[in-house]
């Protein structure tokens, strides 16, 4: 019986637990886990439905694009007036940013001076407001000293909702607070604010929670969110501005306003509303506005507290039944005196104190179950910020696919700061339903003016960054008038080098091919190829007649870079080495088979089978080889090895190759063009051939050399000279340098290297691997310049180079890389429209129909520089109608065919 009795005590000592009644009657305002991951779910679908085009119209999270486009980064400097407007007082402050003092330096002094604003102007006309705030801005810089004749950069933070579309303009949606200031709905408040101010210029307005973000970025640049929970709430962050349907471009990030506080406008919060939170928006000046901001903010959560409170003692559960004319009255109970109630050591007797206030006379357990309803209020706002906030971040993520995220949300607002529970509950939330971010939460220190004027000085420090980035890269961008004078100078070279008898920049050398495939070709082939850091070993086998049954087998080997650099002798065994791996693969060791040699480096040739080396180009150095017939040097190293024997009948560069392996599929191929590690053309001329019983020959330009005479002097950049200075042949091959893989990459590097000195890069941090040669290959510029490839990847490819780069940064070396890359198109498209209309007026006609042969890795695999040009080559020579034809298996084959044409006439 006794222990029935303790339990009978028990129970009934937990049925009289004040807590538990509040608990039962709120039941509905405490959320759990799976109820915030939904409610996040939700807000993650309205924020993809404000930022699309389509359907922002009809949302009600707006989604806002702010046109502020980067957060501080350090170098921000300036001295700007701010003003803040946002609730019943404004603040006009002076505001000094230092450089270099940001990122946790410190280095922004603020002078401020707080107004109230009049009651009866919250409620009056748009022009009498902004009066008001001239007159107060008027007497803050008389009291500071100020001139009121000189002209101010000023920044305006503006609390409500603005459709912003560029960052000093801005048409009010709606006013919110207790703000109803009449005639001003739809009307751009900076042009307001500019007819009010006379001396001042606004550079800038932004939303307080925008500011907040911009503050506590100026000391952690990890800070990609605001967030404001005080007498409003909002949130803001930067998204990829591929995203943001509103603004134009889709290059880097841009802060986006969400004006979470219209969330569940549109009933998207209807199964989370209560009873208490309608009777809160029906009093409200805006009913049916703003249901997440009435939920959460600290303009409504007093209000909320009061209605519970009422209902409970209505219905007997709390003061014996007793109701006071102050616990009806609205207003009575504040979001200050919420925080004093969940104070942790006088909450209680705070509790006792304010109710009393309201002529009530509370029990203990009366204070106890009205600060329990305080804590369950608040705690519901606290997880509602979470589940919001949790959305953002979720965005960002998903964003930037990663895995996990590290990253600073800034906060300001009266209830964070002041109530004494509510930090720890937001940030405990957000860390249990986002394990994997690494969340940081910042308080701003300095409210929202600093901000405005970091945004301010933000926007100067970039249009700077814009003007000197611009001028760096202006010598890049060639004009039709300099492209029409390269396309005149490479045809005053290719006709000087087949006149000339002695050295031309241009060597127009003769293959001794004298036709191109006329599909009789046949038999079994080897084809040999090297001309850059591979050699390719090929088997062709072609059946008489069929051009489209060519049967091709090949392997690959890398030529190391000892081997380039080495002795003659080891390069030629090197590729003797190969040709024997290959021969043993194909199983034709013992096989006489003629070969045909694709060499592709300037040689003179006397005959199709000999080539005396002229130069070596492309990074190769081997010794005892310049002034050798290469085809000489290739047997002699066969003799050494003595396993097997070759027939090669005939040496060829890689642009004769490939117009011979293109001229097999398409008989009006008559140009081949390499651009690739090098830059080269061959074409069939058919004039100044120095023997009248030769009708046609493929010359191999070597148009690489170009502009070694200085005829390119007024086009080459502090960059090319820098690069020409480091190479291996100082002084040669200017044009090649200008335009081929070898060497574009390492023009980027020189010109990020200089940017970066200029403090425009990287945070002016010059680091080893920017100061190595070589470091920043060609291939990147192909990846970076990819459509498809966000800036996130750009940042992981410098990251993965050890450049630890910015959004900002992977702009501006996406920019570098077009700028470079689409100049060294556009050259090659003058010098081939030179080529082209040499041809056709060779031939004596009023438009040219030609097909040019295409190898190399940067016009296969670079986004932009076929197009680039194909275009240059159209608009320079609109007389000619020049198809451009991609080799499938590169220059051996080429070499084989001419093989077989040579093995075809003999038995003729």
């Amino acid at each position: 019986m006794l222990a029935v009795h303790l339990v009978s005590f028990f129970f009934s000592k937990l049925q009289e637990d004040p807590t538990k009644k509040v608990d039962r009657f709120l039941y509905a305002m405490r959320l759990h886990d799976d109820q915030l991951k939904d409610i996040s779910a939700r807000f993650q679908a309205e924020m993809k439905k404000g930022l699309s085009a389509e359907s922002n119209v009809t949302a009600t999270v707006k989604m806002l694009p702010t046109h502020v486009r980067s957060t501080p980064v350090g170098s921000e400097k300036g001295q700007f007036l701010a003003l803040d407007l946002g609730g019943s007082k404004f603040k006009v402050l002076q505001v000094k940013v230092r450089e270099g003092m940001g990122i946790r330096r410190g280095g922004v002094e603020m002078e401020e001076k707080t107004y109230p604003i009049p009651g009866e102007l919250l409620a009056g006309r748009g022009a009498e407001l902004f009066d008001h705030v001239s007159e107060s801005l008027k007497d803050f810089l008389h009291e500071k000293n100020i001139s009121l004749e000189k002209k101010h950069p000023l920044a305006f933070t503006f609390s409500f909702p603005c459709e912003q579309s560029t960052l000093d303009q801005g048409k009010l949606l709606n006013w919110s607070k207790n703000y109803q200031v009449r005639g001003f709905q739809g009307k751009d408040v900076v042009q307001a604010l500019r007819e009010a101010i006379d001396r001042t210029g606004v550079l800038a307005m932004v939303n307080d929670t925008v500011a907040t973000m911009m503050t506590c970025g100026f000391d952690d640049n990890y800070c990609e969110v605001g967030l404001i929970i005080g007498t409003g709430t909002n949130a803001c962050y930067m998204e990829e501005l591929r995203h943001v349907d509103l603004v134009e471009g889709d290059e880097g990030r841009m802060c986006v306003n969400t004006e979470w506080g219209g969330f569940g406008d549109d009933g998207a919060l209807n199964d989370y509303i209560t009873e208490f939170d309608k009777d809160v928006d029906a009093a409200s000046n805006n009913p049916g506005k703003q249901i997440f901001e009435k939920m959460v903010s600290g303009m409504y959560l007093g209000e909320l507290v009061r209605l519970v409170v009422l209902k409970m003692a209505k219905q007997g559960l709390l003061f014996d039944g007793f109701v006071s004319h102050a616990l009806r009255t609205k207003g009575k109970i504040t979001t200050a005196d919420v925080a004093s109630m969940e104070e942790y050591k006088n909450g209680l007797k705070n509790t006792k104190d304010i109710l009393t206030g309201l002529d009530l006379n509370p029990s203990p357990d009366d204070c106890i179950a009205v600060q329990h309803v305080t804590t369950i209020v608040s705690f519901r706002s606290s997880n509602l910020v979470s589940a919001g906030l949790a959305a953002i971040l979720t965005r960002i993520k998903q964003n930037r696919n990663l895995r996990a995220l590290r990253i600073t949300v800034g906060v300001d607002g009266t209830v964070y700061k002041t109530h004494p529970q509510y930090p720890k509950r937001l940030h405990k939330v957000v860390r249990r339903l986002l394990p994997e971010c690494h969340v940081r939460f910042v308080l701003s220190d300095s409210g929202s003016s600093k901000g405005a004027a970091l945004v301010t000085a933000v926007a100067q420090r970039l249009a700077s960054q814009r003007r000197k980035v611009d001028e760096t890269l202006s010598p890049f961008r060639l004009s039709h008038e300099q492209l029409q004078l390269v396309k005149a100078r490479m045809r005053t070279g290719l006709e000087a080098g087949l006149k000339t008898k002695g050295p031309s920049a241009i060597k127009m050398l003769p293959s001794f091919v004298y036709h191109t495939p006329d599909g009789t070709e046949h038999g079994k082939y080897l084809g040999l190829d090297l001309g850059g850091t591979n050699f390719r070993a090929l088997l062709v086998k072609f059946k008489k007649g069929l051009q489209n049954n060519t049967r091709l087998y090949h392997k690959l080997y890398t030529i190391p870079q000892e081997i380039m650099q080495g002795t003659g002798e080891d390069l030629f065994d090197h590729i003797v080495d190969c040709i024997s791996d290959f021969l043993d693969y194909m199983g034709l060791k013992n096989a006489r088979l003629p070969a045909g040699f694709t060499f592709s480096f300037p040689c003179e040739q006397t005959a199709i089978d000999t080539g005396t080396l002229v130069s070596w180009t492309k990074g190769f150095k081997a010794t005892d080889c310049e002034g050798h017939d290469v085809v000489s040097l290739l047997r002699e190293a066969i003799k050494r090895r003595n396993e097997f024997d070759l027939d090669i009948a005939a040496v060829i560069n890689d642009t004769v190759g490939t117009m011979m392996s293109c001229a097999y599929e398409d008989p009006q191929c008559e140009v081949g063009l390499i651009a690739g590690t090098g830059s080269n053309v061959c074409y069939m001329e058919e004039k100044n051939l120095g023997d009248a019983k030769i009708q046609k020959m493929c010359i191999n330009t070597e148009w690489g050399g170009l502009g070694d005479d200085g005829s390119l002097d007024d086009i080459i950049t502090p960059y090319d000279v820098e690069v020409d200075q480091n190479s291996f042949n100082n002084g040669k091959q200017r044009f090649e340098k200008l335009t081929s893989g070898m060497y574009l990459g390492e023009v980027v590097r020189q010109v990020l290297l200089d940017l970066t000195r200029g403090g425009l890069l990287f945070r002016g941090h010059v680091t080893e691997p920017l100061k190595t040669r070589g470091i920043f290959e060609t291939k990147y510029l192909s990846q970076i310049e990819s459509d498809r490839l966000a800036l996130l990847q750009v940042r992981s490819i410098l990251q993965g180079l050890g450049l630890e780069s910015t959004c900002d940064d992977s702009i501006i070396v996406k920019e570098v890389c077009g700028a470079v890359s689409r100049r060294a198109a556009q050259l090659c498209g003058a010098g081939m429209a030179a080529v082209v209309d040499k041809i056709r007026e060779n031939r004596g006609l009023d438009h040219l129909n030609i097909t040019v042969g295409v190898d190399g890795a940067l016009y296969k695999l670079h986004p932009h520089f076929s197009g680039v040009l194909q275009e240059t080559a159209r608009v320079l020579a609109p007389q000619c109608n020049v198809t451009f034809l991609p080799s499938d298996e590169g220059s051996g084959k080429g070499a084989a065919l001419i093989t077989a044409g040579r093995e075809t006439q003999t038995s003729s």
